[in-house]
């Protein structure tokens, strides 16, 4: 509040005074007494007549209370039982089957539908097994919905009759676990996810004696299959071992950084405590005023944007003449335990940006985030546009754009990563984390490897042990496999604040004390969903609509987490959806959005150059890159 500089008087008050009279009333009743006395000294304010500064906005309690004693035997208890159970907390899924057991106990309707139901299952199935009668009938369509039995010898007697009585039964689980009345749905998805899990654990493909495939090959090769199985088990056994006793390097990768991938020409033009900031060498003459600046996930390498030369992101954004940077993020050991999200913020994305901003002379970015890199990304564009809008003198917002791949800014539905989301797991998990000082790599993987169990692990274990077939390499499964550990801290922040307490999209986290909302954000927004991800639902990604109201272009391409972003020009089988949210336009939902929105064949990358160079201001003269400065991809890339 200034005083006027025109010489005009100015405007009554006691419009202000009634207003902040009412707040105060609400805030009283609602028993908030950081906004009371932030309110109390308004109207102090403005009965004076003061034309002083206003008061200081009430920081938000953001800080955790101060760990006691008891609290430290108690983690130590929990770290104890999680490091038995692999991180997974035994209280939540006896919980979730005692909720789900007991209401299903008390629904005599639900009950005798899944008696029906099992009773025609069973008169359909059993006749099969007898060999005459199984003959009469018509042969089974291929089952392309599982490729588990997609070789046309499941179609055979008696294979034909151990897939579809495993059908049976994975359909009766489904249904048992699923609409019991009263049952909480997180209980209900953890007793779904567990039976999923035991049933693909038992599934005849993964038996040699029941799956005519295996039977096949040993037949073919007189037995060899199995001695090629073995040999190959007994190499990930050994390299188990040696990831359980601290051994690091046993693996040798078949994709090297520098050599094999990550090979973008560029150099390190800032390194910090948290991150190195890369930027890449120019292969045109002119380049975009804006550059790009991405802020990767440091729940993996960075290179997953830099694989191969075909497939890399980086160079596909060179050559279409805009300056690139990157952040590649260090690998934390224990002594970051106490390194937290806005840390991350602070000394690595701001810290990175400064510097960005520096090499280009000032001039704004087109911000990129992926994944847990995009929720930082919008919590730092939220942060800087509060900011702005409240010190527009002294502060300005830095993006031109932004554009978030596969990131959740809201954590209400998380897809199934979920099941592993509630108070009971976070107490085991942040155990474990806490007696550790980070959250392994090896222990994030078997989490993911989890949601997609028949495909990450059975078809695979089957494939390499039955069928003595190793998986042959490639880029994408070689980062995979180069894991990052995440601080205790940090990642105890994420996952209670953000995706238990949901505290980004209901505007209760707070950056500097100070909480931000989404709203706030005003440079446009490009966000892409994936069809098949299991990390970051498309559907939960397609939320941000719901939080911001400037123009949101929404594009959903074919592919997974990672392999729908890493989806180069000339990649068979892709294709994306497109559609652009104006400012003011009405609210469309997911559903509408497919049915209105016809598939485009073809790589989303060039829509995507598109859509930036429309935003950017003009071309520059290409920036040059000092010769003394280290080469990339850097040394925090190589950091086991």
């Amino acid at each position: 509040m200034s005083a006027p500089t025109n010489g005009q008087a100015a405007p009554p008050r006691l419009p202000a005074i009634r207003h902040e009279r009412e707040s105060r009333e609400i805030a009283q009743a609602d028993g908030d007494d950081a906004s009371i006395a932030y309110l109390d000294a308004r109207l102090r304010s403005e009965r004076s007549g003061s034309e002083g500064a206003m008061p200081p906005e009430p920081v938000c309690g953001c800080d955790a209370a101060q760990p006691t004693p008891a609290d430290a035997l108690d983690r130590a208890a929990h770290a104890m039982i999680a490091a038995a159970t692999g991180g997974l907390s035994p209280a939540s899924a006896l919980l979730a089957w005692i909720d789900w057991a007991v209401h299903l106990a008390v629904s005599p309707g639900k009950n005798a539908a899944l008696a029906v139901q099992a009773l025609q299952d069973g008169l359909r199935t059993c006749p099969e097994w007898i060999p005459g009668v199984a003959a009469l009938r018509p042969p089974a369509a291929d089952d392309r919905s599982d490729p588990r039995f997609a070789d046309p010898a499941w179609r055979t007697w008696p294979f034909s009759v151990y897939r579809d009585t495993f059908q049976a039964a994975q359909a009766w689980w489904e249904q048992a676990s699923s609409d019991v009345r009263g049952a909480e749905p997180h209980h209900q998805r953890l007793v779904r996810f567990f039976a999923r899990q035991w049933l693909d654990a038992l599934a005849p493909s993964n038996f040699a004696a029941t799956n005519p495939v295996v039977l096949t090959t040993a037949l073919r090769t007189g037995g060899a299959n199995f001695a090629f199985g073995g040999r190959n088990w007994l190499e990930d056994y050994g390299q188990w071992l040696a990831r359980l006793m601290g051994v690091r390097g046993v693996t040798k990768a078949a994709f090297k950084p520098g050599r094999d991938v990550a090979t973008t020409p560029g150099k390190v033009v800032w390194q910090g405590p948290l991150c190195e900031l890369l930027q890449y060498t120019p292969t045109t003459a002119k380049v975009a005023r804006e550059s790009v600046f991405i802020v990767p996930a440091w729940i993996m390498k960075y290179y997953i944007l830099d694989l191969k030369p075909n497939d890399s992101l980086v160079r596909y954004l060179v050559d279409a003449g805009y300056t690139v940077f990157m952040i590649s993020w260090r690998n934390p050991g224990s002594a970051a335990r106490d390194l937290g999200l806005n840390d991350y913020l602070e000394q690595g994305l701001m810290a990175a940006l400064r510097t960005a901003r520096e090499r280009t002379r000032g001039e704004r970015v087109h911000a990129v985030g992926y994944c847990l890199g995009g929720t930082l990304l919008s919590i730092g564009a939220a942060a800087l546009a509060r900011d702005a809008k409240r010190s527009p003198d002294t502060v300005d917002d830095p993006f031109a754009s932004v554009t978030l791949l596969a990131a959740q800014t809201d954590f209400s539905e998380p897809g199934e990563l979920g099941n592993f989301i509630d108070a009971s797991e976070l107490a085991a998990l942040d155990a474990l984390m806490w007696e550790q000082g980070y959250l392994d790599g090896a222990q994030m993987a078997a989490a993911f490897q989890l949601l997609n169990a028949r495909d990450l692990i059975w078809s695979r274990m089957m494939s390499e042990y039955l069928l003595g077939r190793r998986s042959k390499s490639s880029d994408l499964m070689s980062w995979n496999d180069d894991t990052t550990r995440m601080p205790y801290r940090m990642h105890s922040q994420y996952l209670t604040q953000l995706f238990l307490g949901n505290d980004l999209a209901e505007g209760r986290y707070c950056v500097q004390g100070r909480p931000l909302a989404l709203v706030d954000i005003e440079a446009p927004l490009f966000v892409v969903g994936t069809e098949r991800d299991h990390v970051s639902p498309w559907r939960s990604v397609y939320k941000l609509h719901l939080f911001t109201h400037q123009a949101l272009t929404f594009l959903l391409t074919a592919g997974g987490h990672n392999a729908g972003i890493v989806s180069e020009p000339g990649h068979p089988g892709r294709h994306y959806r497109v559609a652009t949210r104006w400012p003011d336009a009405p609210y469309r939902s997911p559903d509408a959005f497919v049915a209105e929105n016809a598939p485009i064949d073809g790589s989303w990358w060039p829509c995507w150059t598109r859509w930036l160079g429309e935003r950017s201001s003009g071309t520059v003269k290409a920036r040059a890159l000092e010769a003394r400065l280290p080469d990339a991809p850097g040394d925090y890339v190589f950091e086991g």
